[in-house]
């Protein structure tokens, strides 16, 4: 028998194979990127909504249950203890409060009490009424808002996309609901 010198293998990578894997990944993060900027949005588009649709709910609740007016309101400042009245003109990204309104008049008085508060969002976002004049929604001891017509309240994100477009309607018996931009009557937008 021949003997054979033992053949020495090398262990690693080359040059060429780490420059292929990094061009490999380099393609495939630019691929997903736009994909999860359009994720992150839409998630926090949707938490924003949510939020003034959970404080509403909950104070058409609080009506119902308390046998009085429960009022949600634009507020005045970062202490959120009042409310903005005409001065907000609809900007419902100033934060909003949800109080116990006794006398009816979408002001927090001395012996009325605040029982949620949601701060002024943080980011670029908008959310203003349709009507500069809508700066609060008042719900009566049966569940109903009086305002007469829909309202809408529609939530942009900075660029306008009408794909992360949405709006919260408050008609005039206390329903509230989300819609995407195109839908409802009247249309979200």
């Amino acid at each position: 028998m021949s003997e054979m010198l033992p053949k020495r293998r090398n262990f690693g990578y080359t040059m060429l194979e780490l420059v292929m894997v990094i061009a490999i990944v380099a393609i495939l993060a630019t691929i997903a990127m736009p994909g999860f900027k359009y994720v992150t949005t839409s998630n926090r588009i949707a938490s924003e909504v949510n939020g003034l649709l959970g404080d509403m709910q909950f104070a058409r609740s609080e009506a119902v249950k308390e046998g009085q007016t429960v009022t949600v309101c634009i507020a005045a400042n970062a202490n959120l203890n009042s409310c903005a009245g005409a001065a907000a003109g609809g900007n419902w990204a100033l934060g909003w409060i949800v109080f116990l309104d006794t006398n009816n008049n979408q002001q927090v008085d001395a012996n009325e009490a605040v029982i949620r508060a949601q701060p002024a969002f943080s980011g670029t976002d908008t959310f203003v009424a349709g009507s500069a004049a809508f700066n609060s929604v008042t719900f009566n001891r049966l569940g109903y808002a009086p305002t007469g017509v829909t309202t809408i309240i529609s939530l942009h994100d900075s660029t306008a996309n009408p794909n992360w477009t949405r709006c919260l309607a408050v008609n005039p018996i206390g329903s509230t609901v989300t819609e995407k931009a195109g839908v409802g009557t009247p249309a979200c937008n």
